[in-house]
């Protein structure tokens, strides 16, 4: 099984962490990790998000001529995934329709806890093109840039903590998704810090495309090529 993480990012750093928490998920799975050197640093907003897509989708191209079972977009904006979708001929995931996908399996009242408030419109949107909306409480900025939340310093995680407990306390969660890439390694710090149950999204996407390579016989590569 082989499961490919495109960063539509240009941090090396984030894809790094990224592709330990997905193999820590799925030890017995071929897990990679490709970042987008064409890319922004950081995706925070629609512009970031526009502008990653090209370099993105070359990334992806390359990776298909590899071969892949199946390939994550790990941007939790789930950054050009229908265009992703279009070209590959394998299972494409992106980080936070799975964040979402997993909350409703769990039959969970999720609010996401993001990085700046220039994602939270682009993250609402996906929700609801998703289907989601009904069970989503609310989407939350930290207020933390997406570099500042994957270096995970002391302060960043009280940050994040506060956000996950409002979630809890004034928008009645019964979960926290989290809504950066860069949180994913964070996700045991947290849970410790709140005590309230954390749906990341890299974790989530692993098993789910391992759920969706199974499904499709054992190998996602070709199965949904028209």
């Amino acid at each position: 099984m082989k499961i490919v993480y495109i960063n539509p990012n240009s941090t090396e750093a984030m894809t790094r962490h990224v592709v330990e928490v997905a193999r820590a998920t799925l030890p017995g799975a071929e897990v990679l990790g490709v970042t987008n050197s064409d890319g922004p640093a950081a995706i925070q907003g629609p512009e970031d998000g526009d502008a990653a897509v090209p370099g993105m989708l070359a990334r992806l191209a390359e990776v298909l001529k590899d071969g892949a079972d199946a390939v994550v977009i790990a941007c939790f904006d789930d950054t050009g995934l229908s265009e992703a979708r279009a070209m590959a001929p394998c299972p494409v995931l992106g980080i936070g329709q799975a964040s979402y996908l997993m909350a409703a399996v769990l039959g969970l009242r999720f609010s996401v806890v993001t990085s700046m408030a220039v994602s939270v419109p682009v993250i609402r949107d996906n929700v609801t093109r998703f289907g989601f909306s009904g069970i989503c409480a609310s989407v939350r900025a930290s207020g933390l840039p997406v570099l500042t939340i994957d270096e995970g310093a002391p302060a960043t995680l009280d940050i994040l903590a506060r956000e996950i407990s409002k979630a809890r306390d004034s928008d009645g969660a019964t979960a926290a998704v989290l809504g950066c890439a860069g949180m994913a390694a964070l996700k045991p710090a947290l849970e410790e810090r709140t005590g309230m149950l954390l749906i990341d999204g890299v974790a989530a996407s692993a098993q789910l495309a391992a759920a969706a390579i199974g499904f499709l016989g054992g190998s996602g590569a070709g199965k949904l090529a028209s």
